[in-house]
């Protein structure tokens, strides 16, 4: 990965991979049978719902590639004040999950280049997503990909978005 200082990961830095190392690793994958299973997004602070929502993407298939939209990304998509965790801190803590195998940080706001240069089988996204209305439908369908979602319970939704989330930390700390 790119960086702007050095970064010391302290777990499971084997997951952790660069662009190019990435597409290496899953030709393998690739080569020996395995499905490739993808899911991208922020990850800022991470929450149950990511976790469940990991561990159904990872049930489908052999391996579960996760994307991360790097700092910059996060603030042209969310806002001038986010990330609240920095991008190789949210990479340690997705690459520490047990259903996680590999994470990369992507620049860009979509992850179309990244499915392109990776082709995953399934590309999953949340029940708040419509494979109609992802940027990314596409490039997943031209590599020979499904979009899969993995629908929602109402205990993983219920105020536990990271925007719910930090909203609460925000009143909590105003009294």
């Amino acid at each position: 990965m790119k960086s702007k200082a050095r970064y010391e990961f302290r777990a499971a830095q084997h997951k952790v991979k660069r662009r190019s190392e990435l597409c290496k690793a899953l030709e393998s994958a690739r080569a020996e049978g395995k499905t490739i299973v993808f899911t991208n997004g922020c990850f800022d602070i991470l929450h149950i719902g990511h976790v469940r929502y990991l561990q159904d993407a990872r049930s489908l298939g052999d391996l579960l590639v996760v994307g991360v939209n790097s700092d910059d990304s996060v603030r042209r998509l969310k806002g001038p004040e986010r990330p609240v965790v920095p991008e190789f801190e949210r990479v340690e803590i997705l690459a520490a999950l047990e259903c996680v195998d590999y994470v990369t940080i992507f620049t860009e706001d979509t992850p179309v280049e990244l499915i392109l240069a990776i082709r995953p089988h399934i590309h999953v996204k949340g029940g708040d997503y419509r494979p109609e209305d992802l940027p990314e439908a596409d490039a997943v369908r031209s590599v020979g990909g499904r979009i899969e979602i993995v629908p929602y319970t109402s205990t993983d939704t219920e105020g536990r978005s990271t925007t719910t989330l930090i909203g609460k930390i925000v009143k909590n700390h105003r009294r």
